[in-house]
């Protein structure tokens, strides 16, 4: 098969870490020929339709010189057996105008993970709202007023926008924080933008989990991102430790629930978050951790993706793509 996948610039990808580059090693190892595509270089044209410049990659296992590049081709996606869209948010118009352009392309033919439209449609922040029972108290409003009486009520909680990521903007605050007008004023740059207020939950201390689905299938370990010494946010890039475990019975129920959904909808790598017995996020445009679980339990969630990715189109070829030596 040949795999496209649409990523970050490849200089600021971290091998160590990054699981799109575990994915591109999984495909790699399993026969198939990658090429990274970057999100400017996708167009239409009337002529030959979604189309967009792919380099030809060769992985290496070492991190310090990860890839090589080989040839670059501009050419329809469709021509790809499939592509995996990895784009980094920010989810602004310009990755709207991406889900339509890779939604053109399915409709020409091309096979692409996660669905555009389910990307477009989920909302990292808000997508919990349709899984309500396993949630707390939240609300998503822009209102001052409002957002202060739900502070009031539960005397302890989380402000963050709707379109962050990695802990970007995301705030405590208690009901006799002297900040606190000021904090929603900024985040939500005076009623001008929706946010989202959560309930502070006191077991992020024991971490963030970060709980994978593949291909409707749930891993059996998750990563819990543990807070650095006064941080509230476990995010493992506000200096979160990941201390891979497996997953306890709620953890279990929630994903279990969720996955045949995300499924369904053509998700087919999601990463939800867990804090205690609650669902806080649920993460379908990059999510991460896969490296930190295979590293620290043996389970390879990229290989995994890579087996969902042959399934969903009809199996890998016999014998796989040629790989080529690294010039």
């Amino acid at each position: 098969m040949r795999i496209a996948f649409i990523v970050d610039p490849l200089d600021v990808l971290k091998p160590y870490k990054d699981s799109s580059v575990a994915m591109m090693r999984a495909a790699q190892a399993a026969g198939h020929s990658v090429f990274a595509v970057q999100q400017p270089s996708l167009h239409w044209t009337t002529q030959h339709g979604v189309c967009a410049e792919a380099v030809h990659l060769v992985l290496l296992e070492t991190d310090s010189e990860w890839y090589v590049e080989s040839e670059s081709t501009i050419g329809p996606l469709r021509d790809f057996d499939a592509v995996i869209m990895r784009k980094d948010p920010p989810f602004d118009m310009e990755y709207v105008t991406s889900t339509w352009l890779l939604e053109r392309a399915e409709a020409e033919g091309a096979r692409i993970f996660n669905s555009p439209r389910a990307l477009r449609d989920h909302s990292e922040k808000f997508a919990i709202a349709e899984f309500a029972q396993f949630t707390v108290p939240t609300l998503v409003a822009r209102d001052a007023a409002r957002l202060g009486e739900f502070i009031g009520t539960h005397r302890d909680v989380v402000l963050k926008p709707l379109d962050g990521m990695g802990g970007s903007q995301v705030f405590r605050v208690r009901e006799d924080d002297p900040n606190r007008n000021v904090i929603i004023e900024t985040l939500t740059r005076d009623g001008g933008r929706t946010i989202m207020a959560q309930r502070f939950i006191p077991e992020i201390a024991s971490g963030d989990k970060r709980i994978l689905i593949v291909g409707g299938e749930v891993v059996p370990h998750c990563l819990a991102r543990i807070p650095m010494a006064g941080e509230t946010r476990g995010n493992l890039a506000a200096g979160g430790r990941g201390e891979a475990r497996p997953l306890t019975f709620r953890d279990r129920e929630i994903a279990e629930t969720l996955a045949p959904v995300f499924a369904e909808r053509g998700l087919l790598f999601v990463g939800i978050d867990v804090i205690g017995d609650w669902l806080t996020e649920i993460n379908v445009t990059s999510p991460t951790c896969m490296v930190e679980i295979h590293q620290q339990t043996g389970f390879d969630a990229a290989a995994l993706f890579i087996e969902a990715v042959e399934a969903a189109c009809g199996g890998a070829p016999q014998g796989g793509a040629a790989v080529p030596e690294p010039s």
